[in-house]
Formats: structure tokens, sequence, C-alpha cells
């Protein structure tokens, strides 16, 4: 691995602590073996200093916006916090790129002049990350991706949620609650993730084992469909209204990608005047908080849970691994991920569909509390029964 910047300039300091403490020698009267001692201790005391100021590892984690909230909010404290138990001698610097590819590949760039030993990154765009895949392996520090893939450079492991098996419970979820409607066509517009993410093409593969026979058969007419750029709610929002005024509000179904894509859906149809219910909007992904409340309130449907902590977790056991010398370990590798310039090692982690029935499954799994959930909203009838 190469010796970056902050590398050397600790070998520099240190090659000046021995100059300095051999012309300290030089200067003793060798008859005063008490001066002796005490010269000892001191240089003994000044390089175990040393040694330990240079045994901070940095670990960059890298968010790639502030649109999709479950990255600062829930992710960055529950890694910091899984770092501080798996690698104490670790410091982890966040950073956002703010949905900007361009500011991402810089953030790269100045974790790498500042000594990064490892870093872990969101992509803000999966299709425009090469360069900051590019420049890390360059300089010799190793990348793992968290949650977004990114296309056309090494990564050392990937960990994600399993992104099939989110598709067919998101699509599973909406056929059957298509099937229940007792009208043909069902209308449906499609509000889609970021393009060319490797996520993206999942939900919509798994999605697509369930609604495709429905389209087939003639009872499903996707009105309206377009990928999201960025996971940006605006752009859901956006769309949703512009879906809705085409189609003189006959709409009978949102279907998202995740608690964005589906939370735009809901804002666009506050926006023009309908009421809880009279639309059904479903799937979604990640149990914010938010999202949690529309399933409250009767605005959304389902989210699919994704229990951060776990992820934050797993990812953090792989930081600490490859930080100790001995890389990614293979017992938690379940898979691959293709990023088109390798299969990247994948570590997929299980997820769970979270409906107003089994709301308190959150609640149980530690995610969110009632408290948090119900606040703003207590009038609702789930809210009532967990005062």
């Amino acid at each position: 691995m190469a010796i970056g910047p902050a590398a050397s300039g600790s070998l520099a300091l240190a090659a000046g602590v021995n100059n300095r403490n051999q012309s300290l020698w030089e200067e003793i009267d060798m008859k005063h073996p008490l001066s002796t001692f005490l010269l000892s201790t001191v240089i003994a005391v000044t390089a175990g200093s040393s040694a330990f100021a240079q045994e901070k590892q940095k670990v960059f984690f890298l968010l790639p916006n502030s649109t999709t909230i479950r990255f600062e909010s829930r992710d960055a404290p529950l890694f910091k916090a899984a770092m501080a138990e798996k690698a104490p001698n670790a410091e982890v610097i966040v950073q956002n790129g703010d949905g900007d590819p361009a500011r991402q590949q810089r953030l790269v760039e100045d974790a790498i002049s500042q000594g990064a030993k490892v870093i872990v990154l969101t992509a803000t765009d999966a299709n425009l990350a090469a360069g900051s895949l590019n420049a890390a392996q360059a300089a010799g520090v190793p990348v793992v991706l968290y949650d977004h893939d990114a296309i056309g450079g090494k990564a050392e492991a990937h960990i994600v949620f399993d992104s099939l098996s989110v598709g067919r419970t998101q699509g599973e979820r909406a056929a059957k609650l298509i099937s229940a409607m007792q009208k043909t066509p069902v209308k449906v517009a499609r509000v889609k993730g970021n393009q060319g993410e490797y996520g993206t093409g999942q939900y919509e593969a798994g999605q697509n084992e369930f609604l495709k026979p429905l389209i087939d058969s003639g009872k499903v007419e996707v009105v309206c469909e377009q990928y999201t750029q960025n996971w940006d709610p605006v752009v859901a929002q956006s769309f949703a209204e512009d879906c809705l005024t085409r189609n003189g509000g006959n709409v009978d179904v949102f279907l998202g990608m995740n608690d964005g894509t589906t939370g735009g859906s809901v804002a666009a149809l506050i926006s023009q005047g309908f009421k809880p219910g009279e639309k059904l909007v479903t799937g979604g992904q990640d149990a914010t908080v938010e999202a949690l409340r529309y399933i409250a309130q009767g605005w959304q449907d389902n989210s699919v849970l994704k229990d951060l902590k776990v992820e934050a977790t797993k990812a953090a056991e792989v930081v600490a691994s490859i930080l100790d010398g001995k890389g990614v370990p293979k017992d938690l590798i379940n898979g691959k991920v293709n990023n088109q310039f390798m299969d990247v090692p994948a570590v997929f982690l299980p997820v769970s569909n979270i409906t107003l029935d089994n709301l308190d499954d959150v609640v149980k799994a530690g995610v969110w509390s009632w408290k948090e959930i119900c606040q703003g909203i207590e009038a609702t009838d789930v809210c009532k029964a967990h005062p």
C-alpha cells in the first residue's frame, strides 16, 4: 500500500525526534547517570506519545445526499457507534456529497490526502462513481460500498439489503392489493428509483415478477412511469402531480421504490386535495419515521423495513477486519454484485414488510418508539392504542 501524505508526515516527525534525541545525548556529561536516566525517560515518553498518535486510523463515511434523510439521521450515528465498539482506535469522519457526484469525488480525494485507511462509500450517483473508485484504488485505499452500488471500479465489499427481495416484497404486496380491487383495469403510476443503479434494477425486477402477470392479463394499466433522479422526493412529487394532471386524477395506485418516492406521491396527493385512502400508495422502503406516520394516517400502505442497525454493524465488522489487516471476513459474504468492473463480494441482509397491521414490529426491533412515530399524529387510531 502506498504511503499517504499523513504517513509520510509521521515518518518525518519521527526522524526529527530521533535527530533531536541524538543531539541531546551528545550534550550529556555521561558522568551524571541521573541525568542519563531522566533523559531516557523523556525520550521513551515522547516516542510512546508519537506511536499512540500514529495508531489512530481514519475511516471516512461518505454519504450521498441530504434528501434521503435516513443516512444522516440513522446510518451515520449507527455506524459511528458500531465502529466505537468494533474498532475503538479508529476515527470515523462523516461527510455528505449533497447529491453532487463531483463534490463526492472531491471528498474522496480529500479523504485520501488526509490519510484515510478505509473509505465507506454510499455513492451519490452509482453511474458517476468510477472516478472516486479509481482515485481510491490508485492511492491504495480500500473502499467498502454501503447500501448504494458504485459502477466502474474496485471495491472490497458491498453491504446491502437483499435488493431483489425488497422488490419482490413490494411487488407481492402491490399485486395482492390490486387483485382485490373491484375494477379493471387498475391504473398504476410507477415511481422508480435512480436509473442505472443496481438497487433500482433489482427492485424493478422483483416488482415485475408480480406486476407483469397483472399487466399481461389486462388487470393493470401502467399510465405513467419514470425514474427518480438521485431518489429526490421533490422530483417524485413533481412526477406524481404531473401524472395526476395528465390523467384527470384517474390514477388508482402509486407504486414507489423507497419512502422518498412514496413520500413524493403522498405530497402530490395532498397538494391536489385528495384524502387518505382515496389512492393507494405502496412500495415504500426504509421504514423512515415520516413513512410510518403516513402508514398510521392511511396515506401510505407499507414500507419495507431494513434494520439499519444491522447494516451499520455489518459494515463496521468489515471495516474493522480490513483495519486489522485481515481483509473482508469470508463468513459474512453471501453473494456478489457486478458493478461492471468486477463482482464485488456482497453482504446481503434480510428485510421484512411493515404495514398498519404490524407497525409494532418496528418498535419491537428498537428502530423507532411509539412516541417518535406518533409525534404530531396522536389522534390516529393506532396512536391512541399506543399512548
